[in-house]
């Protein structure tokens, strides 16, 4: 099947700008014009994954179905996990599909294109640490989920075991690692809630950072006020604490054994090995080198977000977060539009900073407004600052699917939580 526009990956920024390319040209050029393709069905924002981890957000009521986004933004999906680019044919390799039993779903297939966008994000970061296949990963929604089931048995065996307390260790003091740490406070709140006295248990949670300080990339003041929130929560903050290994039980670090029964790695940032197999030019961390026009080094095939080594000011690249690929998604469709119209754009892709956000549960976030502008930095917190941290997620939704529904879609979500509570039990 040939397409004019395909799009690899359904995250912030490709399911955004498959939404966008579909609404302009779609309509008008049929199902042929833009194709999104995708490992999963669903679709879950991804800095909302410590809140699947925690299970204070369902999958089921949260996740978009892909197929349906596509019928509603008049853009063309199919499930598939890339694993050859010819770039003289211009075409992709689509591996085949098999069920639990080994059975074969979809054969292997190839998909031709006229322009490619690959949005395939990145992973974490493990640094050749040993030991470290111990820890979880928070890189999709199936991780978080997979994680959620473990949270959940161990919930219960502390449980009836609350002369010992459950030990928790996030490696990474960026924005995972922090909001992780918050939530699974707040999803032992609503476990314990309704449990006889003598079922509640302890929870000792440990972030553990190899920077002088948590959440490195952003402000000091934001950081500081972080760590503050998450001390007063009961968290162990430990920074200038190098990861040498993982075990089963913990972690060996520079600066002590760090004991725990459930290990989180969520530090540094890296994209998949498979990457160097598509015969463009990676940096060291094997994201694709793109120009300011978000171009690889292949006419005809871009990247963006966190995927993307994308150049910015002062020598340093485009940070990996949700607003660059929301603004790089935004870029790409007028850039892609105009050269299919054959009135290319003499613009580049220039990111600007508003600033970031950080959740600490609810009715608690830290932030900083309007970084990077020439302007001052305003410094937000608490209930503001959460409400404008919910305020970005709904914005993404917004984006793909219309003001109205997302509005349907965030008063369902709250009158579910008064019904049936925060936490899935299942």
């Amino acid at each position: 099947m040939h397409y004019e526009i395909v799009v690899v990956g359904g995250g912030a920024g490709g399911l955004e700008l498959a939404a966008r390319l579909g609404r302009r040209l779609g309509r008008r050029r049929g199902p042929e014009a833009v194709l999104l393709i995708d490992r999963l069905v669903f679709h879950i924002w991804k800095p909302t994954l410590h809140e699947v981890a925690a299970g204070t957000l369902d999958t089921h009521q949260e996740g978009l179905s892909y197929p349906l986004l596509a019928r509603r933004n008049h853009f063309s999906f199919t499930l598939g996990d890339v694993t050859g680019l010819d770039l003289n044919a211009r075409r992709l390799t689509l591996a085949e599909t098999r069920d639990r039993d080994g059975e074969t779903v979809i054969p292997e297939r190839a998909v031709s294109f006229d322009r490619l966008v690959l949005a395939v994000g990145c992973g974490s970061n493990e640094f050749g640490t040993p030991g470290v296949e111990h820890a979880s990963v928070l890189e999709g929604a199936e991780d978080a989920e997979r994680f959620h089931m473990r949270l959940l048995a161990a919930f219960t065996r502390a449980s009836f075991a609350a002369a010992e307390p459950l030990r928790v260790a996030i490696v990474g003091g960026g924005a995972t690692g922090v909001e992780l740490a918050a939530e699974l406070i707040e999803a032992k709140t609503e476990f314990e809630q309704g449990l006889a006295a003598d079922q509640r248990f302890r929870l000792e949670i440990a972030v553990v950072e190899a920077a002088d300080r948590i959440l490195g990339a952003l402000p000091e003041r934001i950081s500081a006020r972080a760590q503050q929130a998450l001390e007063r929560k009961g968290v162990r903050v430990l920074t200038g604490a190098k990861v040498a290994a993982v075990a089963k039980n913990g972690l060996a670090t520079s600066v002590g054994e760090v004991p725990a029964d459930l290990i989180v790695w969520a530090a540094g940032v890296k994209a998949a090995e498979a990457n160097r197999d598509f015969g463009l030019e990676v940096n060291r961390l094997n994201q694709f080198v793109v120009d300011t026009r978000l171009q690889t080094s292949a006419p005809g095939v871009y990247a963006l977000g966190d995927c993307a080594a994308c150049p910015w000011e002062e020598g340093r690249l485009t940070p990996a977060r949700a607003q660059a690929a929301h603004q790089q998604a935004d870029y790409l469709a007028r850039a892609l539009i105009a050269a299919m119209r054959e009135r290319p754009t003499e613009a580049t892709f220039r990111y600007r900073d508003f600033g970031s956000l950080v959740s600490l549960g609810a009715g608690r976030g830290v932030g900083s407004l309007m970084g990077g502008l020439g302007g001052p930095n305003f410094f937000v917190e608490g209930l503001v600052a959460k409400a404008m941290y919910m305020s970005l997620h709904l914005d993404h939704h917004r984006a793909i699917l219309g003001t109205a529904r997302t509005a349907v879609l965030a008063v369902a979500r709250l009158l579910q939580e008064r019904v049936s509570g925060r936490l899935k039990l299942h």
